[in-house]
């Protein structure tokens, strides 16, 4: 049993691949600036963490400039749990951008209240199904709090192909997941089921007969047969096609402006796994 002492210094977590790429990141990234930028934006100290980013820093430095885009007194912190990772990083360090070691405690330092954001992409894919809604409530109990007027902090927690051509995420808020997201570069996308295989961990073993998630991707690809005539105007209209159908018996969140980007988002409830 490890000493009291131990238990509030040690990193929660273990070291991951750490594997990463430029641009990797972007589809996530440029929705969060959607959805979030304007919590972001009214923030009088807008805290983001790149939580996990890997052997390089390059999604951290991605994601300060993106961010600032929509709000530009946006701050990031990368956060490791590989303290050579962290050392690596540190020539990376510049105003808005720091780094720390540390896992799924999310340490900031003594100047940051809790964060706006938590970013943690391709982080949980190596860990069990079952430590899944541990990790997501310790890490939801760290985001700035809901209010009157804010929504509160956003934990994005998802998984995507090696160069950021698939890539599906889970949004959660201090009470839990609100939304599912699948986004996807049209071109390289034979039926919407090819996201099957970037589902993050709460819900990539439940692509099964009988779990909703199932149910919501053999709709999507019939969705898909059915909008084949619009492939004629090109993958971009036929992907609009097919959501706009799929939207009448599920309950999608987003609209077109999302959708041209090769996106459609679904609420957490219709695909949370069984039981």
């Amino acid at each position: 049993m490890p000493s009291r002492a131990t238990a509030r210094t040690a990193p929660v977590g273990t070291v991951t691949r750490g594997t990463t790429n430029p641009n990797r990141l972007r589809r996530m990234d440029r929705w969060i600036a959607a959805v979030h930028g304007r919590e972001l934006r009214r923030a009088a100290d807008p805290v983001a963490v790149d939580l996990g980013y890997g052997a390089a820093p390059w999604t951290a430095v991605e994601l300060l400039h993106r961010l600032r885009t929509v709000a530009p007194h946006a701050r990031v912190v990368g956060v490791e749990i590989d303290p050579a990772r962290v050392a690596a990083a540190e020539p990376y360090a510049r105003e808005g951008l720091v780094f720390r070691h540390g896992g799924f405690e999310v340490p900031l330092g003594p100047d940051s209240g809790r964060p706006l954001l938590i970013r943690a992409a391709n982080v949980l894919r190596q860990y069990d199904e079952g430590q899944v809604a541990a990790v997501w409530a310790r890490l939801c109990a760290r985001l700035a709090p809901a209010s009157e007027r804010s929504g509160g902090g956003l934990l994005v927690e998802g998984t995507c192909d090696e160069i950021g051509r698939r890539h599906v995420w889970v949004a959660l808020g201090p009470e839990g997941p609100r939304t599912v997201t699948l986004a996807t570069r049209l071109g390289s996308l034979d039926r919407p089921s090819d996201l099957a295989e970037r589902l993050p961990k709460a819900l990539i073993h439940r692509n099964v007969p009988g779990e909703p998630v199932h149910a919501f991707l053999r709709d999507f690809d019939r969705a898909w047969a059915a909008a084949a005539p619009y492939a004629s105007y090109g993958a971009r209209q036929r992907w609009m096609r097919a959501v706009r159908d799929l939207a009448a018996d599920w309950p999608v969140t987003d609209g077109p402006v999302r959708w041209r980007q090769g996106e459609v988002t679904v609420r957490w409830a219709a695909l949370a796994p069984r039981g």
